[in-house]
């Protein structure tokens, strides 16, 4: 009696530990099942985003890294910042058209006069601050569209050095090439991305966009290439940082004892 007592009660148990683990099983299948449907709309978008901008023998590398975890918060948030300045200006002072914007802006204190190069900040603020609807337009769809796939697969660091290093690249430029000239715009950011996103620029007139992509194909090119390297330990960025700091400090002197502004 007690041997049959007691494989009745051993049954029992196998049954409980078998019927628990049949709805373990239930519930992580269910769990793979819903979190299934979002990554495939994911890896859609990733594979057009992929065949439409990019050359074939890096598609690979991008679809295995690029995800949304962290989200593209940088390119996103640096986009609104300047729809917001932008439409600040626009509405702040009564405009007769939006095409063009002049009084709003020439006073503004993120705009980059050279008269005022002592205020350091403006020349990185000075990419808030755009000078009508083309301008800014052109900008923001060419930073989102290169800017967020590029989040996606580098992350907001790396992504953030690119386009400030452009943008700071610009200034700087500007203010030796054109040193009597104000300057407002986020090229310099934007063509730092194309840069090092195509390792190839479109030579313009402009000393910021030109500067933007040069900081794009020597840190941009860089950092964007390393995508299973710690930037760190990589000897090209060292290099990249050298000489991009090489020509900072040479801007800046220039800006202190030579430049025809003083």
């Amino acid at each position: 009696m007690a041997a049959a007592h007691n494989l009745e009660m051993e049954e029992d148990v196998n049954l409980n530990r078998d019927r628990e683990m049949k709805e373990m099983l239930e519930e992580e299948k269910m769990r793979e099942d819903r979190a299934g449907k979002d990554p495939f709309r994911l890896k859609k978008v990733h594979r057009i985003v992929s065949k439409w901008m990019l050359p074939e023998p890096v598609r690979r590398t991008y679809l295995e890294r690029a995800n949304c975890l962290p989200p593209p918060v940088f390119i996103i948030s640096i986009s609104i910042a300047e729809l917001a300045v932008f439409i600040y200006y626009a509405v702040w002072k009564p405009q007769k058209q939006w095409i063009t914007l002049d009084s709003g802006i020439l006073e503004s204190p993120f705009i980059y006069r050279p008269e005022k190069r002592e205020e350091a900040w403006r020349f990185i603020s000075y990419m808030l601050v755009h000078a009508g609807v083309q301008h800014v337009l052109g900008n923001l769809v060419m930073q989102l569209v290169l800017g967020i796939p590029l989040e996606m697969v580098h992350k907001g660091l790396r992504v953030g050095l690119v386009y400030l290093a452009g943008v700071i690249a610009g200034s700087l430029a500007s203010s030796i090439f054109d040193p009597l000239k104000s300057l407002v715009g986020a090229s310099g950011g934007v063509y730092a991305l194309m840069g090092g996103y195509f390792m190839n620029v479109l030579v313009v007139s402009f000393a910021a966009h030109i500067a933007g992509g040069f900081a794009g194909m020597s840190i941009g090119y860089t950092v964007f290439s390393c995508f299973d390297k710690a930037l760190l330990k990589d000897p090209r960025f060292w290099i990249a940082i050298a000489a991009y700091l090489a020509c900072v400090l040479f801007a800046v002197f220039f800006n202190i004892f030579l430049s025809p502004a003083n």
